[in-house]
């Protein structure tokens, strides 16, 4: 028990008869009186699960009673002034003060979110007891102030996989006094708590049947496995499905196209964009579904190049290459065209058939294929939004039926909070480290040799997506 439990309950006691009330934190470490009161005065503990991604930081409040969530809020991660990727921020983080100014700008965040969570329902953050945090290997590193510049050179080890549970105060985290602080363990540089989190929230840890986690974000993460092995590896391949790298595109915000449609009997294009608002780029899910549009309508052949004569008043020569125009001037927010170009194709192709080999690429090392694996547990804001069968028709996802794929959103966020409401997940987190045998892509030759086959739409191989092509006849 603290020493200021201890003063409380002192002066609690000794005053006059009173009910008393406590707060016990439970963790794998034991238990402990974290707060007394009066029991008319006492709260129900609080909870804060966060979700530490390199471009946005999600805060969920909840009550650690009843287990509801009570409150969310979503920032902008300040180090993307240093960089958006996070190589730049490593490289940052080397310089002068340059690894404290990037913990204390995560932390600001995290206490300017936690006073606005608590404050949205009246309390305050003394009502907070325990944060789950669920972050990549790197981002958990500049939180806590430990050097990162081994994770991106040779033997590529971290500071630390596996931390205790820390003290709030350690870290400058402003809650209660005595509140704790839980980071998701990482497996490696590349395999971080943030993926951990996710398998914790798909439950494919604790199943039979075998499973597959796609966590698209600036890599492409996945993890294959049940409840006996698990087998995961990372790569790049998440750039232009995000929509980072294309001319028009763009972050998953008010204006973006998310949905795009195109007749096959007139080439009418029809659009959906977040909030309704008037188009200003293209986000992931509407590039996915553009360019498997494209593709049905007969737009832009297997190779992914565009046809010019087949609908020329969309199509134009912008900056000395061939475009398809989404919204005219007249329709979008900024009186600009809203477009994709041929090279912006080419790099979607790229990225998609990363997509897909890596996938394969992990299948193959266990010695089974797609048909063998129950679920594709789709994850990230990505997942969010993502049309299955669009990502088939372009080979990115392969041709299974497509309820297989569940769309788990935010894995990184749900599973942080699982772990605040389930004793036992720090436990199955742990746990789950030790099954996990990571693949490296880098090294293996068989990874880019299939990657030439599905550099086409779908694929060289038209026998991996009959359903498609049977769309694509139709």
């Amino acid at each position: 028990m603290p020493l200021s439990v201890i003063k409380d309950l002192s002066r609690l006691t000794f005053s006059e008869k009173y009910d008393l009330d406590c707060i016990l934190l439970t963790t794998c470490g034991g238990q402990k009186v974290a707060r007394v009161d009066k029991a008319t005065k006492l709260r129900n503990p609080l909870g804060v699960a966060i979700d530490l991604g390199s471009t946005t930081i999600v805060l969920y409040l909840l009550d650690l009673v009843d287990g509801k969530e009570l409150a969310r809020r979503t920032y902008e991660n300040p180090q993307r002034a240093h960089g958006e990727d996070i190589l730049a921020r490593i490289l940052y983080a080397s310089k002068n003060d340059g690894l404290e100014r990037l913990k204390d700008e995560v932390l600001d965040v995290f206490n300017k979110g936690i006073v606005e969570l608590t404050s949205e329902i009246g309390s305050s953050p003394e009502d907070v007891y325990f944060c789950s945090i669920a972050g990549n290997t790197t981002m958990i590193h500049f939180l806590l102030g430990l050097d990162p510049s081994h994770i991106c050179k040779e033997p590529y080890i971290p500071c630390a996989n596996t931390l205790d549970i820390l003290k709030s105060k350690e870290i400058g985290l402003k809650i209660h006094p005595e509140g704790e602080v839980y980071c998701f363990p990482n497996v490696g540089s590349y395999f971080g708590g943030d993926l951990l989190a996710g398998i914790i929230a798909s439950g494919m840890h604790t199943r039979e049947e075998i499973s597959m986690l796609i966590d698209v974000g600036t890599n492409a993460e996945v993890v294959l496995g049940n409840s006996s092995w698990m087998v995961a590896c990372a790569g790049a391949a998440g750039p232009a499905l995000e929509g980072g790298i294309l001319t028009c595109g763009m972050r998953a915000e008010p204006g973006a196209i998310e949905r795009v449609t195109i007749s096959p009997e007139d080439l009418t294009v029809t659009y959906k964009t977040i909030k309704g608002e008037r188009p200003k780029g293209l986000c992931g899910s509407g590039i996915i579904d553009l360019l498997a549009e494209l593709f049905v309508a007969g737009l832009v052949d297997p190779t992914g190049k565009l046809e010019p004569q087949k609908c020329p008043e969309r199509m134009r020569d912008i900056d000395g290459e061939t475009a398809f125009v989404v919204a005219f001037e007249n329709e979008s927010y900024s009186k600009a065209p809203i477009f994709i170009t041929q090279s912006d194709i080419k790099n979607l192709i790229r990225s998609k058939g990363a997509m897909y080999t890596i996938l394969n690429v992990v299948l193959q090392s266990v010695g089974i294929g797609f048909e063998d694996v129950d679920k594709f547990y789709v994850a990230g804001a990505f997942g969010n939004y993502i049309d299955p069968e669009k990502a088939v028709t372009i080979g990115m996802l392969p041709d299974v039926p497509l309820n297989k794929f569940v769309g788990l959103g935010n894995a990184a966020g749900l599973g942080a909070k699982e772990l605040l409401l389930n004793q036992g997940a720090i436990k199955e987190a742990n746990e789950i480290t030790k099954k996990i045998t990571y693949l490296e892509m880098n090294v293996r030759g068989d990874f880019m040799s299939q990657l030439t086959g599905a550099l086409f739409l779908p694929h060289t191989d038209r026998s991996k997506f009959p359903n498609v092509w049977k769309k694509i006849k139709a």
